[in-house]
């Protein structure tokens, strides 16, 4: 057999009890019984997530504000949207 380089790393907790070999035996064997890793490949680290920490979501606009930034561009465009929906207002 070969290592798949496509395949994802979950990651595991840094003081999983047991160590690297208990993740294997809980989440991996019971879906897949032919599995392995190669002892060799385990690096030991952390991953920040940016996305998770850092990231602050930015509230979204009413429907009330979204609608009316579509009429004044209806407005700039001449009636150039009725046309092309058939006419609805």
């Amino acid at each position: 057999m070969q290592p798949n380089p496509t395949a994802k790393d979950p990651g595991v907790p840094l003081f999983e009890d047991g160590g690297i070999k208990t993740v294997p035996r809980r989440e991996v064997l019971p879906h897949a019984p032919d599995a392995w890793y190669v002892p060799d490949s385990v690096r030991t680290g952390y991953e920040t997530s940016f996305t998770r920490y850092f990231w602050k979501p930015q509230p979204l606009r009413t429907l009330d504000e979204i609608r009316g930034d579509i009429l004044a561009l209806e407005k700039e465009t001449d009636g150039l949207l009725g046309e092309i929906i058939g006419g609805a207002q």
